[in-house]
């Protein structure tokens, strides 16, 4: 069996991800599922195949310039992971975290990688953090909690849910995806006293996008939990982080669907209070690897 290739970005060079990119790689798993590439800057404490410039700096918190150069640098590796990945040199993606402030101060405008590469790539995506125990799907992303309920429409919402229906069959082979939406608002909002969106917008989004729901929050994640729903979209980040990060911390992986390519990544952060230390977990980073190498090779059959 021929092994897919993926590339692998060591994120923002201050924090965990080229020791956790170091560790991952020598692990069995890993070595058996993928050849890796690993893109990123030289000194940062990983031998590099694809450099995208010289990072200077230490492990851990920084000054502001020295953020903004590892922002810069942890950019420039996700566009060359991109350009590798177009020239079919790379059958995917896998990225170590990045540091937000650190990529703003370098002048990017994305939040984060899910909204660079969907410019990147041109194409539609959502973020979908999958475990063995629970998949959730966030129909919006990076946003203040104040801009949430305009953003929240009916057409943000079946869209997730194609991506979310189109992954699952395609990428995790779940001939018949079976979807719920996550209400907006505490009990669904109790037949409008707590807010009429559910009513007037998640309502007509489940039944358009054919989701069961909406649910509230408090219970449809346990039901995904125990078998019912094959994945859940949560209206805003943190109640679907939420769920996921007390489900399964450390063995979630964050997969972009609707590129064409797998790009994945660990649940966590860039730790920058414990980069250098030793003390930082590789699991999440190795599974991320393994989540990209299968779907890799299930679109190669």
């Amino acid at each position: 069996m021929t092994l897919p290739t993926l590339a692998v970005t060591l994120g923002d060079p201050r924090g965990i991800g080229p020791e956790i990119v170091r560790a991952a790689l020598a692990t069995p798993e890993v070595m058996g599922a993928a050849r890796c590439v690993v893109v990123g800057p030289s000194g940062a404490g990983i031998a590099v195949e694809e450099s995208i410039g010289e990072w200077h700096g230490r492990p851990g918190p920084s000054t502001p310039e020295l953020a903004a150069a590892a922002g810069s640098l942890a950019g420039k590796a996700i566009e060359r992971a991109v350009e590798l990945v177009r020239s079919g040199a790379v059958q995917g993606i896998v990225t170590a975290p990045i540091d937000k402030a650190a990529l703003a101060a370098a002048g990017y405008a994305d939040p984060g990688h899910t909204e660079m590469l969907e410019r990147l790539t041109g194409h539609p995506t959502a973020m979908m953090l999958a475990s063995s125990m629970l998949r959730v799907v966030l129909a919006t992303t990076h946003l203040a909690l104040r801009d949430v309920p305009q953003a929240v429409t009916q057409a943000a919402l079946v869209r997730a849910a194609k991506l979310t229906r189109d992954g699952l069959r395609d990428w995790f082979g779940i001939a018949e995806p079976r979807l719920a939406l996550c209400a907006l608002n505490p009990h669904g909002g109790d037949g409008g006293r707590f807010g009429d969106e559910d009513m007037r917008v998640l309502a007509p989004a489940a039944r358009e996008a054919e989701m069961a729901g909406p649910f509230p929050a408090d219970t449809v994640f346990v039901r995904a939990m125990r078998g019912e729903f094959d994945a859940v979209i949560a209206p805003y980040h943190d109640v679907g982080m939420t769920a996921i990060k007390v489900a399964s911390f450390g063995e979630g992986v964050n997969v972009t669907l609707g590129l064409p390519f797998p790009r994945t990544s660990p649940d966590h952060g860039t730790a920058l209070d414990i980069a250098g230390s030793g003390r930082a977990d590789a699991g999440a980073m190795a599974h991320a690897i393994v989540v990209a190498a299968e779907i890799a090779q299930r679109l190669a059959r």
